[in-house]
């Protein structure tokens, strides 16, 4: 056990609960810049990091709030668990062969932690519109949205679903921000505890699937990741109940900036 490695999860882990972004956005460039880890591992490792983690978010969001939507959650796995996949086999493939990974891991961190930033900024905008729109629990069932999400709401939601696929496997980033911010586009009227709700239950089997598949790669540090764990569990608890006594307001633009510049170094290294 590192004492270390477990300050850093309860610190990240309180961020996550205080803000509401994912861990891998905060979890992943920490153990690259401060630890010294190399991408591919740093990459692994929180990717079963937040398969662990986020199952007691899905627990609570399904059996006390009833705010998952399993339907989308199946869509959104439609596209990404293949992609996921079809990622995994490429990287394997590469490595077979002595082809360098780490720089195409790098860059597509750097890009996820761009999108994640300007997520942070677009989410609330789109969280206000759908406010505004009277928010009900299904939207999807009523009859005047049928035709449109027949037609365009499902084959987005695939094809959505099959980026995080690859963005996730690749960088351990988006499976959270990102997936909220497209769930938002999709299902404006559908209400923020269900899109929350319903983008936690798809990430589980998303990063549980990537994370084995990186753990088989030998991208995954063990020792790591149950330091890691021991701190961020207690830490997700504390700046869950701190996030209604700090304003949210300034802490996500401060967040969006760190995240962004990050990204760019990730993007230009």
């Amino acid at each position: 056990m590192n004492w270390a490695y477990t300050f850093s999860g309860f610190a990240v882990g309180m961020l996550v609960g205080v803000t509401g972004v994912g861990g891998g956005s905060l979890m992943t460039p920490l153990l690259v810049f401060m630890f010294g880890f190399k991408p591919a591992v740093a990459v692994g490792t929180d990717l079963l990091f937040a398969a662990i983690t986020k199952t007691g978010g899905v627990w609570v969001h399904h059996n006390k709030h009833s705010s998952v939507d399993w339907k989308i959650v199946g869509w959104l796995a439609l596209g990404s668990i293949p992609f996921a996949l079809i990622t995994l086999f490429t990287l394997k493939y590469l490595s077979s062969i002595g082809k360098e990974t780490t720089g195409a891991i790098t860059f597509t961190l750097g890009i996820a932690l761009l999108l994640t930033a300007a997520s942070l900024i677009v989410r609330s905008l789109l969280l206000s519109r759908s406010a505004k729109l009277n928010p009900i629990d299904d939207e999807h069932s009523t009859p005047e949205n049928a035709g449109r999400f027949k037609h365009l709401q499902i084959p987005a939601t695939i094809l959505i679903g099959a980026v995080l696929g690859v963005l996730v496997t690749l960088s351990s980033v988006g499976a959270g921000a990102l997936g909220t911010v497209a769930l938002l586009f999709l299902y404006p009227r559908m209400t923020t505890l269900k899109i929350v709700g319903t983008d936690l239950a798809h990430a589980i089997p998303l990063t549980a699937v990537a994370g084995l598949g990186h753990l088989s790669l030998g991208n995954v540090d063990l020792v790591l990741l149950s330091s890691l764990l021991v701190g961020s569990l207690p830490g997700i608890w504390i700046g869950s109940h701190l996030s209604a006594k700090i304003p949210e307001r300034f802490l996500r633009p401060i967040l969006a900036s760190i995240l962004l510049l990050i990204g760019l170094k990730f993007v230009l290294q």
